[in-house]
C-alpha cells in the first residue's frame, strides 16, 4: 500500500509543475495539470479502502519519522474511522472545485497553484497524528485561502479575506495555548496525539475544562458555532464559488474533526461541559436557520444554513453516545456533499446571470431544466428528506440526543422546519412563475459541470439509501470514543 505521504505529495507536485509552466499558456495546460494532480490524489485516496480494516478502531497505515526529538515532535501520519472519511471527502470536493474553476480567467497560474496547496494542507490536517504537525497544517490552510479570497473574490474581497484570517488566527491562539499546556503535562514532553491523549485523560477535571475551552474556541471558530461564526457569511459571499465549495464542504469539517480529537483527550471536560455544548448546538441550529430564511442572497443563505447544519454535528458530539457520534460523522459527510452541490450550482448560475438575489429569478425550469433538477435536488437534500444522506445523519443525531436529553432533542425539528422554509421559498422563486426577459438566454449546465453536479448528487442519494459504507467506516472509532463516556 502506498505511503500516506504520497497523498500530500501528489497535489504539491502538481503545484510545482504548474509553477514552471509558461505564463503565456492560455490556461489549458495549467488547468489540465491541476486536474491531473487532484485526480491522482482522489484515486490514490480510494486505494487505501482496499486494506482499511473497518473493525479496528486504532490508527492504520501509520508512518512516523522523528522530526525534532528534543521538542518531541514527529512527522506522523495515519488514518482511522474519523479521519479517513474526511480524506475521501476532501479529495472529492477538491477535484470538483477544480472542475468548476473553468471561469477563472485571470492569474490562472497562481489560482491553481493555491488550490492545490490548499488541498495538501487540508489533507495534512486530517492525517496528522502529531499535534505540532496538525497545527502547522491547520495554519497553512490560511495562506492559500487568504489569497484565493483576496485576489479572486468579489468587490468586498479584501475585508472578507482579512476578516477570515483574523477570526481563524484568533481562535488558533487559544488552541495553541491548550496544546502547550497539554504538552507540558506529557512525561518526556511529546506532541504525539496518542501520548497527549493518555496524559490529558489523567489531568484533574478543572484543568481539563480550561484546556478544552481553548480547543472549543479554536475549533468552534472554524466549524463555526454561535457566536464564533462572524467570518463565515462574508467569506462565502466574497470567495470565488469553487473556493466556497471547499470552505463549506471541507474547512468547516476541520473544526468538528478537531473537536472530536479533543473530546477523546479530555473526556472529563466534555462530560462537564456537555450542557454548554448542547445549548450551543441548539442555538446554532435555530439561529443559522433563521438567518438563512431571511436572506435573499443565495450564497449568504447557504452560508448561514451551514451554521445550522454544523449545529447538528455539535449536537451529535455533545450527546456522547454511539448514535449521536454516528449522526455527527454522517452529517459531516452529508453536509460536505450537499453544501458543495449548492455552492457549485449557485456559483455557476451567478457566472451566467451576475446576480445572487433569489428575487431576480423565475421559471428557470423552462430555460435551464438541468440546473432546475440538480438545484432542486440539492435543496431537498439540505432539508434532509428521507432518501438523502442528511436524513440518516439527523435521524441518528436525534436518537442520540433523545437518549441523552429526552424530548428537549425535539428542538432539532425546528431547524428542519426552517430548512424546509427557505428551501421551498428558493425553489419557488428560482423555478416557477413567468420567465423574466433577462433570463431567457441563460445557458444550461455544460457536460463538465453536469459531471461535477451529478457526482455530488449521486453521492448524496447513494448514502441516503445505503448509509452503511460510511457508518461501517466510522463505527469502530466512534464506539471506542463512546465507551469513554458510557463504559
Amino acid at each position: 500500500m502506498p505511503s500516506l505521504s504520497y497523498l500530500l505529495l501528489a497535489p504539491l507536485v502538481g503545484a510545482l509543475v504548474i509553477a514552471f509552466l509558461p505564463r503565456s499558456d492560455s490556461g489549458g495546460a495549467i488547468r489540465a495539470t491541476a486536474l491531473l494532480a487532484s485526480g491522482i490524489t482522489l484515486i490514490l485516496s480510494w486505494t487505501y479502502l482496499l486494506e482499511f480494516d473497518i473493525n479496528q478502531p486504532g490508527l492504520q497505515f501509520l508512518q512516523e519519522v522523528a522530526w525534532h526529538t528534543r521538542l518531541g515532535s514527529s512527522f506522523a501520519l495515519g488514518l482511522d474511522g474519523f479521519s479517513y472519511p474526511m480524506v475521501l471527502l476532501a479529495t472529492l470536493l477538491s477535484f470538483v472545485a477544480l472542475l468548476a474553476s473553468a471561469s477563472v480567467k485571470t492569474r490562472i497560474k497562481g489560482y491553481y497553484i493555491l488550490v492545490l496547496l490548499l488541498e495538501t494542507a487540508m489533507l495534512g490536517v486530517f492525517m496528522a497524528q502529531d499535534w505540532s504537525l496538525f497545527y502547522i497544517f491547520w495554519e497553512l490552510t490560511l495562506i492559500p485561502l487568504f489569497f484565493l479570497i483576496d485576489r479572486w473574490g468579489g468587490k468586498n474581497r479584501h475585508g472578507a479575506a482579512l476578516n477570515f484570517v483574523l477570526y481563524t488566527m484568533g481562535g488558533s491562539v487559544f488552541m495553541l495555548i491548550s496544546l502547550l499546556v497539554l504538552f507540558d503535562a506529557v512525561p518526556g514532553h511529546s506532541f504525539s496525539m496518542a501520548a497527549m491523549a493518555e496524559s490529558g485523560r489523567g489531568l484533574p477535571q478543572h484543568t481539563q475544562v480550561l484546556i478544552f475551552l481553548g480547543f472549543l474556541i479554536g475549533f468552534g471558530v472554524k466549524m463555526p458555532i454561535f457566536p464564533l461564526h462572524g467570518w463565515l457569511p462574508l467569506a462565502h459571499v466574497e470567495a470565488p464559488s469553487p473556493i466556497s465549495i471547499l470552505l463549506s464542504g471541507i474547512l468547516l469539517k476541520m473544526g468538528s474533526y478537531g473537536l472530536l480529537r479533543a473530546a477523546g483527550m479530555l473526556p472529563d471536560a466534555v462530560e462537564t461541559l456537555q450542557g454548554l455544548l448542547a445549548v450551543l448546538a441548539f442555538v446554532s441550529l435555530i439561529y443559522g436557520g433563521l438567518l438563512a430564511w431571511r436572506h435573499s442572497d443565495l450564497k449568504a443563505m447557504i452560508a448561514y444554513s451551514s451554521i445550522s447544519h454544523m449545529g447538528v454535528v455539535l449536537l451529535g458530539i455533545a450527546a456522547l453516545n454511539l448514535a449521536g457520534l454516528h449522526g455527527a460523522l454522517m452529517q459531516m459527510v452529508a453536509h460536505g456533499l450537499v453544501a458543495g452541490s449548492l455552492f457549485l450550482l449557485i456559483g455557476l448560475l451567478y457566472e451566467r446571470t451576475k446576480t445572487r438575489d433569489v428575487t431576480h429569478y423565475s421559471s428557470l425550469v423552462r430555460v435551464t431544466p438541468r440546473f432546475a433538477f440538480f438545484t432542486t435536488f440539492a435543496f431537498i437534500s439540505a432539508v434532509s428528506l428521507p432518501g438523502t444522506a442528511g436524513f440518516v445523519a439527523e435521524l441518528n443525531a436525534l436518537i442520540g440526543g433523545f437518549a441523552r436529553w429526552g424530548w428537549v432533542a425535539a428542538l432539532l425539528t425546528v431547524g428542519v422546519l426552517l430548512s424546509a422554509a427557505y428551501a421551498v421559498r428558493s425553489i419557488s422563486q428560482l423555478f416557477t412563475g413567468p420567465v423574466r426577459p433577462g433570463m431567457r438566454e441563460v445557458e444550461d449546465l455544460k457536460p463538465v459541470e453536469l459531471l461535477a453536479a451529478g457526482t455530488l448528487a449521486a453521492g448524496t442519494l447513494i448514502l441516503g439509501f445505503m448509509p452503511s459504507p460510511v457508518l461501517d467506516l466510522v463505527n469502530a472509532s466512534a464506539t471506542q470514543l463512546a465507551l469513554l463516556f458510557n463504559p
